[in-house]
């Protein structure tokens, strides 16, 4: 990860820390755990990239992640707004976790996808949260960015 990307990535998780009140989560996240049945492989991979409009596989739960980079891209998601979306822990199957680096081709965990694409890990969502193209891409599945919001109300002031 280039310096600008890890500084970016560290302001936005100490900011994501101190941001919210109540639970962290509205009722759509579903945490999924492992959820493939012995998961890994291409044909239950596919189906479960494909189930949800945002799909993320991530060491840990979007309540308690369990690395700095499954963390990032829970709060960039959260700084969203993006509330309904599945999560699958490949902490809790070692077959999920191997199975999803094949299926991408991607050596690394946390992984996203958006309408059944694979969009890429933390780094990636990370530039396209800091470039707008989350905004965009958010938009093609028909969800607002609660960023658009923030922004509008910075720009009455």
């Amino acid at each position: 990860m280039s310096g600008s990307l890890r500084r970016a990535a560290a302001a936005l998780l100490r900011w994501g820390r101190g941001v919210g009140g109540g639970g962290l989560w509205g009722p759509g996240v579903r945490a999924a755990g492992s959820g493939a049945g012995g998961g890994g492989s291409a044909e239950q991979l596919d189906a479960l990239v494909k189930k949800d409009k945002v799909v993320v596989f991530l060491k840990g739960t979007p309540e308690q992640p369990q690395c700095g980079f499954s963390n990032a891209v829970v709060q960039i998601l959260r700084l969203h707004g993006v509330r309904d979306y599945a999560a699958y822990n490949v902490l809790d199957d070692p077959e999920l976790r191997q199975g999803i680096k094949d299926y991408s081709n991607w050596p690394t965990i946390p992984q996203v996808y958006l309408n059944g694409e694979f969009v890429g890990g933390c780094d990636i969502l990370l530039q396209m949260h800091q470039n707008g193209d989350l905004v965009e891409e958010l938009k093609k599945l028909g969800i607002h960015s609660a960023l658009l919001d923030e922004k509008k109300d910075q720009d009455s002031k």
